[in-house]
């Protein structure tokens, strides 16, 4: 009866592990789902760092289509040798962007379950100074590498998101 137990104990944690984690990004969507609900204003905000004197936060604001939950592979980040993140070119930047979340070369891959949340985007504030180009999503106009306009659909994970005031 014992080793029944001990086999049967074993059998679900190696279930357990087969199954994907759940990022932060996915919790949020289980546990607060009416956060995120269609029509609901959301921003997205990059900037804001600093003690004393904040650098000026940059934005881009829109109204939720739909969220979903999603199982992604995450891959191995992207690298260019003999650079650091803060001296990659802009595109360089994009395509380790596009590939977040994503592990070091030195963890293993793995699936993970992501908070996806695809919104029409309404309103913006890009950074244009030349040392903004790696500091995040937005810069000069563009959403990683698409150009904002008004009405257009992008998607965030959802922890990156916060309704609006």
């Amino acid at each position: 009866m014992r080793i029944f137990l001990v086999a049967l104990a074993c059998l679900s944690l190696s279930a357990q592990a087969a199954e994907p984690v759940l990022r932060p990004s996915a919790r949020l969507l289980f546990k607060q789902p009416e956060m995120l609900r269609a029509g609901q204003c959301v921003r997205y905000e990059e900037g804001g760092a600093g003690w004393v004197a904040s650098d000026p936060v940059y934005f881009l604001k829109g109204e939720v289509l739909s969220t979903e939950v999603r199982t992604r592979h995450l891959g191995t980040c992207p690298v260019v040798p003999g650079k650091t993140l803060m001296q990659y070119s802009r595109d360089e930047f994009n395509r380790h962007v596009l590939a977040t979340p994503c592990v070091s070369a030195k963890a293993p891959e793995r699936d993970e379950q992501t908070g996806m949340v695809r919104i029409r985007v309404a309103d913006w504030e890009t950074p244009h100074a030349k040392k903004t180009e790696n500091a995040g999503r937005l810069y000069r106009g563009m959403f990683i590498a698409q150009k904002l306009e008004k009405g257009i659909e992008i998607e965030l994970e959802a922890d990156l998101l916060r309704v609006c005031e």
